[in-house]
């Protein structure tokens, strides 16, 4: 593996948030090891190669907490955004999925992770694969992206992809066995939630995570339905009723949590569950989350909070700073407090504080001595970012997006250089994803039109 040196403005995002301002990392056998003034590091390791330099911000990789990485990309911008959330999912997503092949899940898997990086997201925790988990490992690999695979389960309803208790639980150990806890590319027990898994499974589910050492993650309450479902259903609020079953807690992570009473609010801060917040979904779906929204709140008490940029036909772009300055946007909103939250807070959810909440903490999220090297070079020697701030994470937040990061690594291995993949082509995989569109609107019988008129 070869030896490098990652030079700029460094975002440490450390304990202390130190920021060198002329820095470097010195990074072999997938590790950082020195940090340190980049002529000293320069001059102490010749022989390294040089990613970075003057003009450039260095940040930690960013943290994708909940990506559906499956289904929607191959239909991207296809679905209308002028029908309510449960006809675009069993009218549209749900029918998709059914025809997707393995092909099709690994296309779609390599399509989004490649967009991902290029913006700066090194890690993605998947928010759960139909029917091929082993095919978008495979993309995981393609890319050279760390983050985790999920069989998607669940034992209520009528698709067809709809299975009993057992064959779920079944599938969920089949991925954990072919993918370690330790690894790149990590098992995660994967639900779909919401009202659609029995309490069983809910519970066995949260069992096997603690068994195994890994984690649990699952959608709920992005919205009413789900708590007007569990109510009729257990008489309870989702967050209490899984709480009475024992599936909340460190290794849970739910996705969304928009619509929370205060004993759910206080109920996932005393389990120390964690909360994936998509802002970008809600808000393209129309779910209510700039009045009922109350993840600042939840972090403010002692919550686990990550940011999460969801499906492509709900949070739409894969870019962690337009996620970030959008949650921050809508705290100082809603709140009217300038002082609530900001591009400091957000960069933390994105880097160390979204490492916490999916338990990588001790791995990556941070640069520093002994951590995984996983690092952004973002370019800042453009018009966009001229002349440069004195305050760089202001300056990523608010005035930049995914289009400046120039050079990613992960794991000590540089896979985006010069704003160019290392590792996969993407011009080769234009026409394949054009067919796989064509082919899976015609086979799920759906036929999207634009609404305005086309000659």
């Amino acid at each position: 593996m070869t030896d490098l040196i990652v030079a700029g403005t460094l975002l440490t995002m450390d304990g202390d948030r130190t920021i060198w301002t002329d820095g470097a990392v010195y990074v072999t056998d997938g590790l950082i090891r020195l940090i340190g003034q980049r002529c000293d590091l320069v001059q102490m390791h010749p022989q390294a190669r040089i990613l970075g330099g003057p003009g450039c911000i260095v940040t930690p990789g960013f943290i994708n907490s909940h990506q559906h990485l499956t289904g929607d990309r191959l239909i991207r911008s296809c679905i209308p955004d002028d029908i309510d959330s449960n006809e675009a999912i069993f009218d549209w997503v749900v029918p998709i999925h059914e025809a997707h092949s393995g092909d099709d899940d690994e296309l779609s898997a390599t399509l989004s992770l490649l967009e991902a990086v290029g913006n700066g997201i090194t890690t993605t925790i998947e928010a759960g694969t139909v029917a091929h988990p082993e095919r978008v490992a495979g993309a995981f690999q393609r890319v050279g992206v760390r983050g985790s695979v999920g069989a998607w389960g669940w034992d209520n309803g009528d698709s067809s992809l709809c299975g009993t208790t057992d064959e779920v639980m079944e599938r969920q150990q089949m991925v954990l066995e072919a993918h370690a806890s330790d690894g790149l590319v990590q098992g995660w027990v994967t639900l779909v939630g919401h009202d659609l898994s029995s309490d069983r499974l809910y519970v066995e589910a949260a069992e096997l995570a603690r068994m195994a050492g890994t984690r649990l993650t699952f959608h709920l309450s992005p919205s009413i339905d789900d708590g007007v479902a569990f109510l009729k259903r257990t008489g309870k609020r989702p967050v209490t009723h899984l709480a009475d079953l024992g599936v909340l807690g460190p290794q849970t992570l739910i996705a969304h949590a928009v619509h929370l009473d205060d004993e759910e609010l206080d109920l996932l801060i005393e389990t120390e569950t964690a909360v994936s917040y998509c802002p970008w979904a809600y808000l393209r779906l129309g779910q209510g989350v700039s009045s009922a929204g109350r993840h600042i709140e939840f972090l403010h008490q002692g919550g686990r909070l990550a940011l999460g940029c969801d499906t492509e036909n709900a949070g739409d772009a894969i870019d962690a700073l337009r996620v970030g300055a959008l949650a921050a946007g809508l705290a100082r909103d809603t709140s009217m407090d300038p002082r609530s939250f900001g591009a400091h807070e957000a960069l933390e959810l994105l880097t160390i504080g979204g490492a916490e909440a999916i338990g990588m903490d001790d791995k990556i999220g941070s640069l520093e001595i002994g951590k995984a090297a996983d690092l952004v070079v973002h370019d800042t020697t453009g018009v966009a970012s001229t002349p440069t701030s004195v305050d760089p994470a202001l300056q990523l937040l608010w005035a930049g997006d995914g289009r400046a990061v120039r050079d990613v690594v992960v794991d000590g291995v540089p896979i985006v250089v010069d704003y160019k993949s290392t590792t996969v082509d993407h011009t080769d995989l234009v026409a394949e994803a054009n067919e796989a569109q064509r082919r899976l609107l015609s086979q799920a019988g759906l036929a999207p039109t634009p609404r305005w008129p086309v000659r």
